[in-house]
This record gives C-alpha cells, sequence and structure tokens, in this order.
C-alpha cells in the first residue's frame, strides 16, 4: 500500500485509535485480513467470522511486525477502532485509488472473469507496472485488498468485480471507480438468484453506468444483451468479438492439434496473429476482450498479439492440463462452473482429446433455479454429440440429469455412469484408465471435484491415492 500514517488511516476510516503511542507512524506494507500473512509495516484487518474472530490474533499480528489493527473493539494492542470493519475497508481503498496516478481497469460478466482479468494484466504488464486481482477475490472484501496492494509505481489497476444481485457492481464501482469497464457475457451462472438473464444484465450493466464520460466501456458485441449496454454509458464505447461491427476482432479461428486457439487478431492500429497457450476456443473471447483493453490503453496490435502468445493461467483449477507419465491427461477445471463454462470445457476436451479416448467427470452447476434440469440435461446431451468417450456424473440429483441427458441424447448405456461422489469417481477412474486417456474435471466449487484431478495426478506419480 501507499505509506500512510495510522492518524491519516483514522480520519479517512472514521476511527478512534487505541494503544498507539505515536499516530504518525506508518503502514507501509500491505493490508491483510489473514492473520498469518501479517508482517513488518502491515496493517491487520480484524473481521469477526461465524467460526473465527480476527481480533483473536491481534497479539500474534503485531509481533509479526503489523503497525496496528482495524477492528471493532479495543484489542490490547495498536488499533484503529470503527463501527464496521468492512465499511472502513472500503473507504480506505476508496482514498488510496484516489491518490494514486494508476488507470482502473474493471470486469464483469457471466463467465470467464478470472482467466480474462488475467490475460489483461499479463498484457498491460509488459507496458508498465500493474496490480490485478489474485484469483476471483472480486467481492466487497477482495476488492479492496486488492486495490489497497497497489503503489506509488503502479500504473494500471485490474479489478475482477463480481456480482450476486443487483447494486453489488454499483458499490464496488463506488469503492474502486474505474476508467475502463469491461463486460464480457450475460449467461446463466447465478441465474437462480437474479430471476433471469435480464436481471444479470441489469446488474452487470452497472458497471459501465459507473464510467465517467471521458472513460471507455468494453463491450462484446457477441452477445446482444452485452452490446445494448452501449446505450447506459455516456463514456466511449468500443466492441469486441468475432462480430464484423466489432473494433477488435478476431479471424480465421481455429484450435491446433493440441487444443489451442490461433487467429488473426484485428484493432484499429493493425492485424497480427495469435497462437495461444491457454486450451479451449472460449479463450478467443477473453483474448479479444484484453486486447480491446490494450489497444484503448495504447499498445500496438504486434505488441498485443505478443502478450497474448506468451500468456499463461494465473488462477488454479481453471483449464490446467497436466500429463501423467503414463501418457494420460487430466484436465483440472473444476474451480467452478455454468452452462456457458461447462460446454466450453466440454468443447475444449473433444479438441484436446481428439483422436484419444476422452472422459468427462462433472459434477452440479449450482445456483440455477428452475433451470437446473433443462441446463444439466443439456450438458449431458452436449457430452454425447462431441463423442466424449464416457460421462460420469459425480453426486446427487443434478448429476443424475446430467447422466440422464447423455442417455437420452445417445441411449449411451455404458457410456455414463453415475457415482456418488469423489471417492466413487476416483475409484472407477483408477480401474478403467489406460495410457493415451484424456480426463476433463469440473463442476461448481461447492462440489471440491479438484479433489478427484490431484487424486489422478498422485495416482500416476506415486500409485494408489484417494481424493481428500
Amino acid at each position: 500500500m501507499i505509506a500512510l500514517s495510522l492518524a491519516e488511516i483514522a480520519e479517512v476510516v472514521g476511527g478512534q485509535t487505541y494503544d498507539i503511542p505515536d499516530p504518525a507512524v506508518q503502514v507501509t506494507g500491505p493490508v491483510v485480513r489473514d492473520s498469518r500473512e501479517a508482517g513488518p509495516g502491515s496493517l491487520f484487518v480484524a473481521f469477526a467470522g461465524e467460526r473465527v474472530d480476527g481480533h483473536d490474533f491481534a497479539a500474534a499480528v503485531v509481533e509479526a511486525g503489523a503497525v496496528a489493527v482495524l477492528g471493532t473493539r479495543p484489542v490490547g494492542v495498536p488499533a484503529i477502532v470503527v463501527d464496521d470493519v468492512q465499511a472502513a475497508l472500503g473507504a480506505l481503498a476508496r482514498h488510496v485509488v484516489r491518490r494514486l496516478g494508476a488507470t482502473l481497469v474493471a470486469l464483469t460478466g457471466s463467465a470467464g472473469k478470472t482467466s480474462t482479468k488475467d490475460l489483461i494484466a499479463q498484457v498491460l504488464q509488459r507496458k508498465a507496472p500493474t496490480v490485478f486481482t489474485p484469483g476471483s477475490l472480486n467481492n466487497e472484501i477482495g476488492l479492496p485488498l486488492t486495490a489497497l496492494s497497489a503503489t506509488e509505481e503502479t500504473r494500471f489497476l485490474v479489478l475482477e468485480m463480481g456480482a450476486r444481485g443487483i447494486g453489488h457492481i454499483s458499490y464496488l464501482a463506488g469503492l474502486t471507480p474505474p476508467k475502463i469497464g469491461l463486460v464480457l457475457n450475460v449467461g446463466s451462472a447465478h441465474i437462480g438468484e437474479f430471476g433471469g438473464r435480464e436481471q444479470i444484465a441489469q446488474a452487470k450493466g452497472e458497471l459501465v453506468e459507473a464510467l465517467p464520460e471521458d472513460g471507455t466501456a468494453v463491450l462484446n458485441a457477441d452477445d446482444p444483451y452485452v452490446r445494448a449496454m452501449a446505450t447506459r454509458t455516456k463514456a466511449k464505447v468500443i466492441f469486441f468479438g468475432e462480430s464484423d461491427e466489432a473494433d477488435v476482432r478476431a479471424e480465421n479461428v481455429r484450435l491446433t492439434d493440441t487444443g489451442q486457439p490461433a487467429f488473426r487478431l484485428h484493432t484499429p492500429s493493425g492485424a497480427s496473429d495469435v497462437t495461444m497457450r491457454l486450451y479451449g476456443e472460449h479463450h478467443v473471447s477473453n483474448a479479444l476482450a484484453a486486447a480491446a483493453v490494450a489497444h484503448e490503453l495504447g499498445m500496438s496490435a504486434d505488441e498485443i498479439a505478443v502478450a497474448l502468445s506468451e500468456a499463461g493461467s494465473l488462477s488454479r483449477w481453471r483449464m490446467e492440463v497436466t500429463e501423467r507419465p503414463d501418457g494420460v491427461t487430466v484436465v483440472n477445471d473444476a474451480y467452478n462452473a455454468n452452462p456457458e463454462s461447462m460446454k466450453a470445457a466440454l468443447r475444449a476436451l473433444a479438441a484436446i482429446g481428439k483422436g484419444r479416448r476422452t472422459w468427462a467427470v462433472l459434477g452440479k452447476m449450482a445456483e440455477l433455479g428452475d433451470e437446473a434440469l433443462a441446463e444439466h440435461d443439456a450438458v449431458g446431451r452436449l457430452a454425447v454429440r462431441l463423442n466424449v468417450s464416457k460421462l460420469v456424473a459425480v453426486g446427487g440429483r443434478e448429476a443424475a440429469w446430467l447422466q440422464l441427458g447423455a442417455y437420452n441424447e445417445g441411449s449411451w448405456g455404458e457410456e455414463s455412469v453415475h457415482v456418488s461422489d469423489a471417492q466413487a469417481a476416483v475409484d472407477l477412474l483408477r480401474s478403467e484408465l489406460r495410457p493415451g486417456d484424456v480426463v476433463l474435471v469440473k463442476a461448481s466449487r461447492s462440489v471440491g471435484l479438484e479433489s478427484v484431478a490431484q487424486a489422478l495426478l498422485e495416482s500416476g506419480a506415486e500409485g494408489e491415492v484417494s481424493a481428500r
């Protein structure tokens, strides 16, 4: 974080100081909420959760070098006490962002946010120092913590914004006002909570409404819900996509023999060829979004193409492709799932596994509401249409719908199976996998299917290992 005195922080957050001998002492390290991350010069933010109360770690973090604790009560060590820690954290982030000279890029969408954020960061890092959201810490706590990690040297701040309801993105954009706002898509993720795509579009579009007149909205020309958001902002609008009307577009899109996308990138400043290291055609749209942001920030088509071609995956369990010593390839995409990302992953599996035996180990897609049966059925059917060799549906009712969709689409019989849990899936795969097979593992985060991928990788390296 930029250096701030405890007195200044207390004024910004409207807090009272306790047990602070010298209010002029500065916070020069990071702002953290995990006591294990506290170190010299840091500020520890104490949240009181259902299971763990951060205030209980106050003495330990100060011993580790933290300058003070931001909490809701005195803790016997230097502290700034406020009524609402989350609101105080947001106020501090807003203050720091205003002090920075950085250009703030915010993005949202139903699918692909984290992968696109990682691409944008890797492209912009080639131009100037860039700070970006780690993993998927895109909520009212993770976002201000990311913003507070910026320093005086930071020139680009790339922030992922998530939403589970109307008003969430407006709140986040108020904490960290963006200069560039990117909306990727409007899909089915959280449709059960929102109530429909129109409501999702309303929520995602709050990002473009938050832009200043001298800002830029970067919108997906291939998504009608996103394209329509152009009317909701006075900022400049640029479109990306495969549509002819897109300012930044892709031509001659194809997949390499290993399932990696390649295309001709066109921007208003020129054209250049891209061959990505990531897997799956869905990354073309993510790459175009990143290219549009980079173009707006002054990078040439050649610079963008080189950066996209060299960019890798920065976040765990998102299309992680690993080959075991015995030739079995494990595709771990188990971080999360929605209908759009599930279908994209299946298409990637078909491309990666062309000419080989393929397995789709799939579980529940959460928060789909009344659409759950139809969406799980559709994914099962798509697996058949893509000629996936075998579907392993893991879990309860939703997994049964996956398996039933596959069976009804192709009368698969032995080609689809429903198992109760991750360990049952591991046991089945361990007994039936053979060299050259490709296994995709994907479900919503709550299912925990990353344990299947990990067990398969450990099995290949060390022998029999159970899912944990």
